[in-house]
């Protein structure tokens, strides 16, 4: 164990998660503590704004807190590599509370989920259909599948799907996979390129440089893999069965990736009793990974909130 962080290998289904641990300062394995899974942003992977922001944020706060990756991602098994499927995205997260139900410090009745970008929108889902989650957070949270349908699929969702089952015959037939890259390569490329969109520069700004880059995080995804993320959506049958608390937090400066108006959506339809909309003024999505004003406006109101529901 190495700065209040323990690496584990957590069993999926033929594969394993890697997974990091990060536990509350004075940890004592004597005790149990309330515990938050950390699920990261596509493209992402654990030491990026899910485990080096608000993970460790949490476990300095009394939580032990496991940010992992995701199947077919960062060190994570799983194969073919850079597969998004928010099915097993979803899944993922139930393992990792299968792992965390058997660990004598962990208090199995006091299990909580936040995400980021995507992974709030997997956050959610889980939320649905694993009552062992007590409480859900999402931080500037995208349904993946609404942006598959919509601007990912050039608002033909049915081209796209011709297209991926088109790629997936030549696959199958031994042909070269096709990988779709997320962004440019550069900020400065995004510009060559006139791709200045407040979500998509912003996320260069991210993930392409210095600021955020981690060798596990490949803003990457198989296309031949992406049918089921073009039929998915997150916020299906919220109004029945999403009923643990809940706290959404959103920039208010939408960008085309939708996390704003996806926030307000889930706020309104979940049937969570206890529900809290927290908007970060005069903030980005991308701000909310790792800036220090909004992250600090989230974390005040997240923290309080896995005190009391946890």
């Amino acid at each position: 164990m190495s700065e209040n962080i323990e690496h584990v290998e957590i069993k999926a289904l033929a594969w394993n998660l890697a997974a990091d641990i990060h536990f509350p300062p004075g940890f004592d394995a004597s005790r149990t503590y309330p515990a938050i899974v950390s699920v990261h942003p596509i493209g992402s992977c654990k030491e990026q704004t899910s485990g080096n922001v608000y993970g460790k944020a949490l476990a300095e706060q009394g939580f032990v807190v496991v940010a992992f990756d995701a199947s077919f991602q960062g060190a994570s098994g799983g194969e073919p590599r850079s597969i998004e499927d928010p099915t097993f995205r979803v899944e993922d997260i139930s393992y990792v509370i299968d792992h965390l139900v058997t660990l004598p410090y962990v208090d199995a009745d006091r299990i909580g989920v936040i995400g980021v970008c995507g992974g709030g929108a997997y956050a959610i889902n889980a939320t649905m259909t694993d009552r062992r989650i007590k409480a859900v957070g999402s931080v500037t949270g995208v349904n993946f599948g609404r942006l598959m349908q919509e601007a990912f699929s050039g608002y033909d969702p049915i081209a796209t799907l011709d297209a991926i089952a088109e790629q997936r015959t030549a696959e199958a037939r031994g042909g070269e996979p096709r990988v779709n890259q997320y962004l440019p390569a550069s900020p400065e490329a995004a510009e060559e390129q006139g791709l200045t969109e407040l979500d998509l520069f912003e996320a260069t700004e991210y993930y392409r440089t210095d600021r955020g880059e981690k060798p596990g995080g490949r803003t990457e995804s198989l296309f031949s893999r992406q049918a089921n993320a073009v039929g998915w959506d997150a916020f299906n049958r919220a109004e029945v069965l999403l009923t643990r608390p809940l706290c959404v937090v959103v920039g208010d400066k939408p960008g085309a990736f939708g996390a704003y108006r996806d926030g307000l959506e889930i706020y309104r339809r979940a049937a969570s009793k206890d529900k809290e909309l927290v908007v970060a003024e005069g903030y980005s999505h991308y701000d909310l990974y790792d800036q220090p004003e909004p992250v600090k406006i989230a974390l005040d109101h997240l923290i309080p909130f896995y005190k009391k529901y946890l």
